[in-house]
């Protein structure tokens, strides 16, 4: 049928184009294209625990105590981590964090500070 997304307020498929933007007629909601396409790109990034982009350098702060692998020391709830360098895998954080030193960690554990 049609290429164009359905409408995010009522899940209606009967959107159309309105020039700068898409409308529903079913629940009047009308968004912009422009928001649409940054949303299709914005979709393939790392995000914290809240839901929030991260990017390379960010700070970020630990919502959860996490116990060290192979060590007895805590990164405790609320420890700020600077300048965070993001990578691939399932640990997708690199940082460095005082007084234990680099690691990886998740991005679910993590909020933006």
């Amino acid at each position: 049928m049609s290429d164009l997304p359905n409408c995010p307020a009522c899940a209606s498929e009967f959107t159309y184009d309105d020039g700068i933007q898409y409308v529903c007629p079913e629940c009047g909601n009308e968004w912009s294209k422009v928001a649409e396409e940054g949303a299709e790109e914005a979709g393939s990034g790392i995000r914290d625990a809240n839901g929030n982009m991260l990017a390379d350098g960010d700070s970020v702060t630990v919502i959860k105590d996490l116990k060290v692998k192979g060590s007895s020391l805590v990164v405790k709830v609320g420890t700020k981590v600077k300048n965070i360098r993001l990578v691939d895998g399932d640990h997708d954080i690199d940082c460095k964090i005082d007084g234990i030193g680099p690691m990886k960690l998740k991005s679910e554990f993590v909020k933006k500070a």
